[in-house]
């Protein structure tokens, strides 16, 4: 995509976004306890010389924008890189915990303080963040005030994001019918994961219905939940929604995949990519979306990438030696067996709905 306006008042070209994506949910206090010691530039240079060019954050992220705006204002970084050398995610709408605004004036001023934070004239996509907890009618309004920056130069696509994936699809399809156009993308987390699949089998046919033809699956790891470390507890507490007895499960399931010298997290992140690709069509894009806080993290999740994907992690790699390992994909296949064994009923556990837990107290 190049800088600049998008042909206003034309035929926009279709989104198309790389099939690995980073998420920068770790670079804030939701996840760590101090943000500012991530190495930000060299995570950055980690991932733009693999391939990986594309960067969600949000201002509720806090202070994401801020630490990766910095980071690709550094030297090292736009002496290597232009700024259509890579693409710009982030959100708007969500302020914190319990505040969203969803006004035109609020959405305007997001999106203006985003661009001031990273320095630059455009955006490449902006989400709605976190749709469920907003009226329909706001999250349909703040849509229509998205397409319009997207008339006036300031974003280019516009896409929505959240967990419930009957609200995403309401929304979607109110969108088409409100305002004539689809959502470019829509963006959910931990529903394309090794305990949940709900995207592939529920969420995906109502997305298409409503014209969405690009979806992000972030948080292939239930955000911490499906690693041998556990939720993340950063400055904020623990706020993970998964109950005691999933977290119990998960736990058994670990310790049984590291007790075969494998890492749950990188099996996890390997199940979330090849779900992503084996939907992804030319019809329908399904990327991952997953998030680092470290130079390590970020080395692990490029490398676990390069397993499935190759040197396809993005059309603008340079790296191109990647070997796909046939024997590792079917070991994996017994390996994603024997923790969705583990986690029995807890197998597309829905944390909006808490549909299990439900069901058991009504039992």
């Amino acid at each position: 995509m190049s800088p600049g306006k998008l042909h206003t008042g034309g035929e926009k070209p279709p989104l198309k976004l790389d099939p690995f994506i980073m998420g920068g949910a770790g670079f804030s206090y939701q996840l760590v306890n101090d943000p500012s010691e991530a190495p930000a530039v060299e995570i950055l240079e980690t991932a733009f010389d693999s391939g990986v060019r594309t960067i969600d954050t949000s201002p509720y992220y806090d202070p994401s924008e801020l630490i990766l705006g910095a980071a690709l204002s550094n030297p090292r970084i736009t002496q290597n890189y232009r700024r259509e050398d890579y693409t710009l995610m982030t959100k708007v709408g969500r302020i914190a915990a319990n505040d969203f605004d969803y006004s035109p004036q609020w959405i305007r001023s997001s999106v203006e303080r985003s661009l001031q934070r990273f320095n630059t004239t455009y955006l490449d996509v902006v989400f709605c963040h976190d749709v469920e907890f907003v009226s329909e009618a706001e999250a349909v309004e703040a849509v229509g005030t998205l397409f319009e920056l997207v008339e006036q130069g300031g974003i280019r696509y516009v896409g929505i994001s959240g967990y419930d994936l009957d609200v995403l699809s309401r929304i979607a399809d109110l969108v088409l019918q409100t305002h004539g156009q689809p959502v470019d993308v829509v963006q959910t987390w931990a529903q394309l994961t090794l305990q949940n699949t709900r995207l592939e089998t529920y969420g995906l046919p109502l997305l298409k219905a409503a014209g969405v033809k690009v979806v992000c699956a972030s948080s292939p790891l239930a955000v911490g939940l499906l690693s041998s470390k556990g939720v993340p507890v950063g400055g904020l507490g623990d706020w993970h929604p998964a109950p005691e007895g999933l977290r119990l499960q998960v736990r058994q399931a670990s310790r049984l995949i590291e007790s075969r010298d494998e890492s749950t997290a990188a099996l996890a992140l390997r199940f979330a990519i090849r779900k992503a690709t084996a939907l992804s069509s030319p019809e329908l894009q399904v990327s991952t979306i997953t998030g680092v806080a470290s130079l390590d993290e970020i080395k692990m999740n490029v490398s676990t990438a390069r397993q499935v994907l190759g040197d396809g992690l993005g059309s603008r790699s340079t790296k191109k030696d990647a070997v796909v390992d046939a024997n590792l994909n079917q070991q994996d296949e017994l390996r994603f067996q024997i923790v969705r064994n583990v986690l029995g009923k807890w197998l597309d556990y829905d944390f909006s709905t808490q549909k299990l837990a439900a069901e058991a107290s009504s039992s």
